[in-house]
């Protein structure tokens, strides 16, 4: 191991930060810490817990890890709020220069952790990539290939596996990435925008053993528009008039041919087909643009209403050895405290 120095007495912050959204996973969370210790023995490491509004027993197991192991940080959310947020919340308030994400689920192997760091002396972040994946072929599976041939294609950074969680990154090119909605599948198209140079490896994928998956096809819609806003922000973000002016000229110019069949209709005596195409398919063409765009405009909005009041899109019930974490209380007035 080269990437990451050894451990030593009276650091002010580990080397390593290994940041872990958790949902409803009580049965998973004592193995997976234990899986981390053994994996990560003889580093000097932390691992962050967000505890994402669990449901079931996951926030007593979580305290009872972080009683015990004073590397398990824990941060509690008032609820839940999506993976996204979780981890943005691990990202900020971790320690380390190198930083670690993977899912709570142990679907993940902790095992492959040092290999990925080994990497990091030929690149800034390293992707996983779960070549052999155990999940339900149809629902999980196909939808997600189709997925990654979209968002490589539409990005030009090329990758077979954007839904893998477990990434390893150099702590500058992501602590400053704003991540909103469902964008944390992204994150290797924002840190290339940064410069960052990336390595996708295959690792290992287990077959779930405990607890129920939190995703489905309903998630589909909503990686197709977060990609859109990707695609916008990267190609027409400082230039929006291009996306805005093509998207104008196209409106007019399916206007212009549907009055042309329209009167074309209109003069073949055809007088509701006439009607219908010189009234339903602008306004229904119009409406679709507008909704887009203004959920485009809605996006960038919100992103500088957070920016710019330097607002964290989630809010912290309490956490465990955290120091700095701001939490309901130390957000409240103060004579409400």
């Amino acid at each position: 191991m080269t990437a990451l120095p050894p451990p030593q007495a009276g650091l002010a912050s580990p080397a390593l930060s290994v940041c872990v959204p958790v949902y409803d996973e009580e049965g998973n969370v004592e193995p997976l810490h234990a899986a981390l210790c053994a994996a990560l023995e003889g580093l000097d490491w932390e691992v962050i817990y967000v505890n994402d509004g669990s449901r079931d027993g996951s926030a007593r197991m979580l305290d009872a890890v972080a009683a015990r192991d004073p590397r398990a940080r824990v941060i509690h959310f008032v609820r839940n709020y999506g993976q996204t947020a979780a981890l943005t919340a691990g990202i900020q308030h971790a320690q380390a220069p190198v930083l670690v994400t993977m899912d709570a689920d142990l679907q993940n192997d902790p095992a492959d952790i040092p290999g990925m760091l080994a990497l990091l002396d030929r690149c800034d972040v390293v992707c996983g990539w779960r070549k052999d994946r155990q999940d339900a072929a149809l629902r999980r599976k196909l939808p997600s290939r189709i997925a990654n041939h979209l968002i490589s294609a539409l990005s030009k950074v090329y990758l077979h596996d954007y839904g893998c969680t477990l990434r390893v990154y150099k702590r500058e090119y992501i602590r400053g990435i704003p991540l909103y909605g469902e964008m944390h599948r992204f994150i290797p198209i924002y840190v290339t925008w940064a410069g960052a140079r990336i390595i996708e490896v295959p690792v290992r994928h287990h077959a779930r053993t405990r607890g129920e998956s939190k995703y489905g096809l309903a998630r589909i819609p909503k990686v197709l528009l977060d990609l859109t806003t990707v695609k916008f922000l990267r190609d027409f973000y400082v230039t929006p008039i291009y996306f805005f002016g093509w998207v104008g000229f196209l409106m007019v110019f399916s206007g212009l041919g549907a009055g042309a069949a329209g009167i074309a209709a209109f003069a073949a005596g055809a007088a509701l087909p006439a009607t219908a195409l010189g009234v339903v398919a602008p306004l229904l063409m119009a409406t679709g643009v507008l909704e887009i765009t203004l959920g485009i405009i809605a996006e960038v909005l919100i992103r500088m209403h957070y920016e710019i009041q330097q607002k964290a899109p989630y809010r912290i019930r309490e956490a465990r050895n955290l120091p700095g974490a701001r939490t309901l209380v130390d957000d409240a007035p103060a004579g409400l405290r």
